[in-house]
């Protein structure tokens, strides 16, 4: 086998891929290798990356043939591809439209050109429960009932399957995007959100209207739906994680579309309006009395013909709602998010039942654009204070987390990094609520938090957004959708166990492009030598995975760079 020494890759035959992150050609090889591989784990010189059969066919759904990943790999390898990777990269390729789903009648189809596939379904008990009914050799039919279901089932045994089976319309309604906004503002759509729209849509077709756009946060997702409303012109359902983004995604309806106010409604704890557009939140959807009740609202799905789906922060949907969204497969699903990474490992059922990643945006090509800041990550390892840990040593493994988390040594971090950022715009985030209430005590900077009723929250984060609040205190309620598009400073005091998809949303918040020199801090304060710092490194696969420098420095050192 010939050796590249100059090359940056090396292929194993476990599926892993090392990739050199000194290489002069890093970039270009990272985000070549994110169409059809996940980011693993992260050290200074290494990056391991894995294939799966889900991201190859994400890959295989968004265009890519088996031949262009191979070839790919071929260009950047050092030692070429093991021959049984390649076999494998060919057959999981390969499975996406092996088995295509379409109409008949009421019924649908199972279809596949491959004799040898049909007799493998016929030969699963599992699957014998849908009523399935072998027509010929090449074709099993079965009722429409089971659409979502089986999609599901056979995404588990391997084979994922094209749904051309089609959408009903829904109740029509005319949505126009305004070319002028109010106080005579022209708008249109960025080049890239034309081109998500377009891969969702495609052309009316039946292999459109279902599908998730990855863009980051600040990409302009909310304009995103919107603009495939206007394009399907029907009633819309549109779910999300919180009331201050249904407020939001309701101003920005009216502020870009010719729809009025009385056409668009609000599902929440508040109110429970039901008109042509409706915004719901999941926590409204999955509400019950008790654990052995049935969900209240989740009639909401019933309650007018719609059209479309919006599935606002699709990673966090709930259990419950998956299992509504598996019955609604004759209903278009758009999915929104920043990261198809969820905490609870189901990002194969978004793909049979939400449908494929259709269109993603690297962070930093947006960055290099203009479209969004240019962000410094930076990891400040705090010490703790001897007596703090000798109580940590004691504690056991989830309790070590939270003692490290709220380390009283950040405190003193917070307020110096304060004092370097004097007159910018500054965001703190974090997890534990007596943490932050210290933090608004030492520094009298309001704290919003589930506590502080939503019309205390509404006037706090409108006076940031005025630039008459320039610090603002957050807990996790600020996580999601909450538009603060001047902030330019975040400072994370304390975090959820690592999570990737926490660290996107909150990186998020300081995304928004600025004037002047469009350049964004996102500070992470870490307790050093404990579980905290393990847990950073999990944060950090996304950080780096979107193309982001991650500097690690220590408390010292910016006590340091705020006295110079």
């Amino acid at each position: 086998m010939q050796f590249h020494k100059d090359r940056p890759l090396v292929v194993q035959s476990d599926f892993s891929i090392l990739l050199e992150s000194r290489h002069p050609a890093f970039d270009d090889v990272r985000k070549g290798l994110a169409r059809f591989a996940d980011l693993v784990k992260s050290p200074e010189n290494l990056h391991t990356y894995r294939m799966s059969s889900l991201s190859l066919w994400n890959a295989a759904a968004a265009g890519m043939t088996a031949e262009e990943i191979i070839t790919f790999l071929e260009l950047w390898s050092k030692f070429g591809i093991p021959a049984s990777v390649k076999q494998d990269i060919r057959r999981f390729v390969q499975r996406y439209g092996l088995v295509r789903m379409e109409r008949l009648g009421e019924d649908l189809l199972l279809i596949s050109d491959d004799v040898d596939v049909i007799k493998e379904m016929v030969s699963y008990k599992s699957l014998q429960s849908y009523g399935l009914c072998q027509l010929d050799s090449r074709t099993l039919r079965f009722s429409s009932l089971y659409r979502g279901h089986l999609k599901q089932e056979l995404v588990k045994m391997g084979f994922p399957v094209e749904d051309l089976a089609g959408y009903s319309q829904g109740e029509r309604l005319p949505i126009r995007l305004r070319t002028k906004m109010n106080g005579g503002r022209t708008f249109e759509l960025r080049d890239y959100q034309q081109s998500a729209v377009e891969s969702f849509y495609r052309e009316g077709s039946a292999q459109g209207g279902s599908g998730v756009l990855v863009l980051p946060c600040g990409a302009g997702k909310t304009v995103i739906g919107i603009a495939a409303m206007g394009r399907l012109n029907c009633a819309t359902l549109i779910l999300t994680s919180n009331s201050t983004s249904v407020r939001q995604w309701k101003r920005e309806i009216l502020e870009k579309t010719d729809v009025t106010e009385e056409m668009v409604g609000e599902y929440t704890g508040q109110h429970k309006e039901v008109k042509p557009i409706t915004i719901a939140t999941y926590q409204i959807l999955t509400y019950r009395k008790s654990k052995d009740d049935l969900f209240v609202h989740m009639d909401l799905f019933n309650k007018r013909d719609w059209g479309l789906i919006v599935y606002d922060e699709v990673h966090l949907l709930p259990a419950p709602v998956f299992r509504v969204t598996a019955d609604i497969q004759a209903t278009r699903r758009l999915g929104l998010t920043a990261t198809l990474i969820r905490e609870d490992g189901r990002e194969e059922d978004v793909f049979s039942l939400v449908g494929p990643k259709r269109y993603e945006m690297p962070w930093k090509d947006l960055e290099t654009k203009g479209w969004i800041a240019s962000v410094e990550c930076i990891e400040v390892r705090v010490p703790m204070p001897p007596a703090e840990m000798d109580v940590y040593r004691t504690e056991g493994a989830r309790q070590k987390m939270k003692c490290a988390s709220v380390n009283s040594a950040k405190q003193a971090v917070v307020e110096e990094l304060l004092r370097k950022h004097e007159g910018e715009q500054i965001l703190i985030i974090g997890q534990y609520l007596e943490q932050l209430q210290e933090l608004t005590r030492r520094t009298g900077v309001p704290l919003i938090s589930g506590e502080v009723a939503h019309d205390k929250r509404e006037k706090l984060y409108n006076a940031f957004r005025n630039g008459e609040l320039k610090v603002l205190i957050v807990s996790k309620v600020a996580n999601f959708a909450v538009d603060l598009p001047d902030a330019s400073i975040a400072i994370q005091v304390s975090g959820s166990f690592g999570s990737r998809q926490e660290e996107a949303q909150r990186l998020g918040r300081i995304l928004r492009p600025k004037s002047g020199d469009n350049k964004a801090y996102f500070y992470t304060l870490v307790s050093e030598n404990t579980k905290e710092q393990e847990f950073a490194m999990n944060r950090q696969l996304f950080l780096i995975e979107q193309g982001y420098n991650y500097v690690i420095d220590r408390a010292d050192r910016q006590e340091e760079a705020v006295l110079k």
